[in-house]
Order: C-alpha cells, then structure tokens, then sequence
C-alpha cells in the first residue's frame, strides 16, 4: 500500500498528515496521550506497535489522519485547544474533505477534545475515546496519594498552562461538570490498565450525558485483542457517516 505522509511545522508545534491512497472524503484528528509527540518525521503512533496498526487500518478504509504534538504535555491548556483548532481550519484548506470530523482521542488528548467538543461541535461528526482522561482537577486529586507523581503532575500543569505549579488552584482546568454536547461518543476503557480511573472519567461522562437525555456507548475491554477494538472505532465511525 502506498502511503503519504506529509510532516509539517504550525507556529513550533510538529504535524503529520497521513494520506490515503483511496481517499474516502473523512478526516481523522488524533489528539494523543501524555507519552504522545510527533517530530519533523516520526511520531508515537508510529512507533507504538498497537497505535500503527490502528493508523494503518484507518488508512486502509480512506480515512485522511492528522495528528499534532500540541505542546507535548499540555493537559488541555488554552494554547494547545488552540492550536487544534487552527490546525482544523489548515488541513480543511489543504485538502478536499467533509468539513464534520471524526476525533480520534488517547488518554490526555480527552481534555483537549472535551473542550473542542464545546467549541466547535458543528465540525466534529463523532469522537472516539481510548482510556481516557475528561477531568483535570478529579486527575490531581487522584494523583495526591503518589507524591512523586503527583509533584511531577503539577509541575507538568504549570509548564502548560504557563503558571506557577503553586497558583494551579486558581486555574479553571478543563472537565466535564458543566458538558453540554450531544455529539456522538463510544469510549474503550481497559479493564486492567488505566491511568484514568473511568469512575472519575469516562463513567462520570456517560452518567452526565445520560441524564441530558443523550446518551453515549461506553465499553470495557482486557485489551487482549487490540484488532477487534480497531475494527470498533472504524464501525463507530462509519455509522456516523450516513448524514453527510
């Protein structure tokens, strides 16, 4: 199969653009987790076994992929939501496809999509969810009970939100208390490995949207068998795809 892939730089924030050799018209935007980077040619995706073999099946069915590092570790900071949604409107005017894209999320990347979520749900056809992290304050407060990562995490915050790790109390953090969307979601929770406990994530996001009245798919899984959960996200996106 003959891919393209095209690395570009937006402001000092690496992107690739993944092409598929039959394109089928939908975009893809990956936000990943906190180990996620893309550099001038290469990425986490690419070099994470599972996660290659999901871009490679994705590519496979036509999706376009994109995929940037916004800022490394950025915890959902206000630079980084903005960055995705620029980098929306550059891909839109590079290539031809359907303006409504699928969100393709890992972990942290939950903090950054929840709020694009908000802000532009007229462009987003549906968003697909690995493990992943919805609520900031509930994270660090999680974290408290393992000092080195939770000092770590703080750290991490305060780079990203360029503050002081001492004034991140006084920081409206991104979570999901006050979701008011109604866009289509399934997330895929591993069972036995998460550094986002879904009781204070995904779980408290299928219990918000189901008393709006619009509710979303949430599924465990051993994460045994990566293949049938791939197949899952290309299904769920798909069947997002009947209304143009």
């Amino acid at each position: 199969m003959n891919i393209m892939e095209r690395f570009f730089k937006l402001d000092t924030e690496w992107n690739v653009l993944h092409l598929p050799p039959k394109p089928n018209g939908f975009a893809v935007f990956i936000i990943g987790d906190r180990s996620d980077f893309v550099d001038e040619d290469s990425s986490f995706w690419h070099q994470n076994y599972g996660r290659y073999q999901l871009v490679q099946q994705l590519l496979n069915q036509g999706y376009t992929l994109y995929h940037s590092n916004l800022f490394g570790n950025n915890w959902g900071s206000p630079r980084a939501l903005t960055m995705a949604m620029q980098l929306y409107h550059v891909v839109m005017k590079k290539e031809i496809l359907n303006p409504k894209i699928h969100l393709l999320v890992d972990g942290m990347g939950g903090l950054t999509a929840i709020q694009m979520m908000q802000k532009m749900s007229d462009k987003i056809r549906s968003v697909a969810m690995l493990n992943p992290c919805l609520d900031l304050k509930a994270h660090l407060e999680n974290e408290k009970e393992h000092k080195f990562f939770y000092k770590r995490l703080k750290r991490e915050i305060g780079e990203a939100y360029e503050v002081d790790s001492k004034k991140i109390a006084s920081l409206t953090l991104p979570g999901i208390d006050e979701c008011i969307d109604d866009l289509p979601v399934r997330i895929w929770q591993r069972m036995n490995k998460s550094n986002y406990p879904s009781r204070s994530h995904g779980k408290k996001y299928e219990e918000i949207r189901e008393r709006m009245g619009k509710p979303i798919q949430f599924n465990y899984h051993l994460g045994e068998n990566p293949y049938r959960v791939n197949q899952s996200i290309i299904k769920f996106f798909k069947e997002n795809e009947k209304v143009l």
